[in-house]
């Protein structure tokens, strides 16, 4: 009898697993009714695994793929080609441009009023949080806030970017960005376009970081403070003042420790050459 009873329960347990593979498989297309438009034509179909959660009024674009165990809002709208990979969100009044990425983990807006809008080509990494609340107690709930990021910025794992602390100002980020692992801007800042901000580089609030600076590994930003272009900030610095253009400066408290030579060198800049 317990021979039988053992046969029997693994056919059962056989019969459960063809039958859920069988599902698996036929929900393949589980994405065709929110994504009424993508089959229209008959090319670049969308694919939402079935275990995500896809709100029916979020706008998808064609040939997006969104992997397991992701949630997409009511509000958010993804570009065409945007990729979800497993356990990353998008939540509140959210806009992903074309062809963006968003890695495992990854979150990005918050069902608070406000909007995030965010440009083409990006890449957020790793349990980033991007567009959420900020860290500032002049907030005050139900107040709209603001981030927009621009196109081809690569967001490494850990990066917390938030939204503006009040309606009348927008957290900015441009083009063409590197922000490496456990970086955070904070609330209000203005960050230029094709810098690179090294791990653990953290900005306060308001802070304005023109275009092509470099930050070293470990530093802070006091809020308020001004980055100019093409300047270098050393490793481990407290950074309490503004930083002029094309300096480099270290230290805690930074101090100035002359030209950023090597990185004029770089964007082009002559030896003998008068910088204004």
């Amino acid at each position: 009898m317990a021979t039988l009873a053992l046969r029997a329960r693994r056919q059962l347990a056989f019969g459960l697993l063809r039958t859920l593979s069988r599902r698996r498989f036929s929900n393949l297309n589980y994405a065709s009714n929110v994504c009424k438009d993508d089959n229209a034509d008959g090319t670049n179909p969308s694919f939402i695994h079935p275990s995500s959660v896809v709100h029916p009024n979020a706008i998808i674009g064609q040939g997006v793929t969104i992997g397991p165990f992701c949630s997409v809002g009511s509000s958010t709208k993804l570009g065409n080609d945007c990729k979800l990979h497993p356990g990353s969100h998008v939540f509140g009044n959210t806009e992903l441009g074309d062809k963006c990425i968003l890695m495992s983990g990854a979150v990005v807006g918050e069902n608070i009023p406000g909007r995030t809008i965010i440009g083409c080509n990006n890449v957020i990494g790793h349990h980033a949080v991007i567009g959420l609340k900020c860290q500032d107690m002049k907030y005050k709930a139900g107040n709209e806030c603001f981030l927009q990021i621009g196109d081809n910025n690569e967001i490494r794992e850990h990066v917390s970017i938030h939204r503006s602390s009040k309606s009348c100002d927008t957290t900015v980020i441009g083009n063409n960005n590197l922000i490496m692992g456990s970086c955070h801007i904070a609330h209000d800042c203005k960050v230029g376009s094709n810098n690179i901000f090294a791990n653990n580089t953290l900005l306060a609030g308001h802070v304005l970081v023109e275009d092509h600076a470099h930050t070293a590994g470990a530093i802070v930003v006091h809020q308020f403070c001004h980055i100019g272009s093409l300047c270098f900030i050393g490793g481990g610095s407290v950074v309490s003042q503004d930083v002029p253009k094309y300096t480099m400066v270290a230290g805690d408290r930074a101090e100035l420790r002359g030209l950023n030579l090597e990185g004029l060198r770089r964007r082009g800049f002559s030896v003998s050459e008068n910088i204004d």
